[in-house]
């Protein structure tokens, strides 16, 4: 059976933590960012979590994790 293919672009957008969780930078802080707060564009910054949810998905898209 050959390998499966891993999905670049989910590759590029997501990073495994140590327990073997991902992580993900958030949307909308590239532009339009005057009639956002300086607190709402501060933790924009930070990645968050992949919720338990979308886990399925990713992991077919990542079939040897990263």
């Amino acid at each position: 059976m050959p390998k499966m293919k891993t999905r670049k672009a989910a590759a590029k957008r997501f990073k495994e933590t140590g327990t073997g969780k991902f992580r993900h930078n958030q949307a909308n802080a590239r532009h339009i960012l005057t009639k956002k707060s300086s607190k709402r564009k501060r933790r924009l910054r930070r990645s968050a979590a992949v919720k338990a949810s979308e886990m399925s998905r990713l992991k077919a898209s990542l079939p040897y994790g990263l």
